[in-house]
């Protein structure tokens, strides 16, 4: 297995691929003590900023919809109304 960049990812999507990697390579069931112990620690490494950024993300939601989002409520046009002279 080649060894895991120990880098912090860039983004949330390749912190995903690679743990899906790591993930994939373990299940295979193919690697050494050493380096299923690596991969497990890359790969708790990766969840933790995983559940960071959608963490980060959820907060940033939460607040676009106190002070943006509204509950649509569309006005009502009462037809009669209209048709008065």
């Amino acid at each position: 297995m080649p060894k895991p960049s120990d880098a912090t990812p860039r983004t949330y999507e390749t912190a995903l691929a690679e743990l899906e990697t790591i993930v994939a390579t373990m299940e295979a069931g193919q690697l050494p003590l050493a380096d299923s112990l690596a991969a497990f620690k890359r790969g708790a490494e990766l969840l933790q900023y995983c559940q960071g950024a959608l963490r980060d993300a959820q907060q940033q939601v939460q607040v676009l919809e106190k002070g943006v989002l509204k509950a649509f409520a569309p006005e009502r046009v009462d037809a009669e109304a209209t048709d008065e002279p």
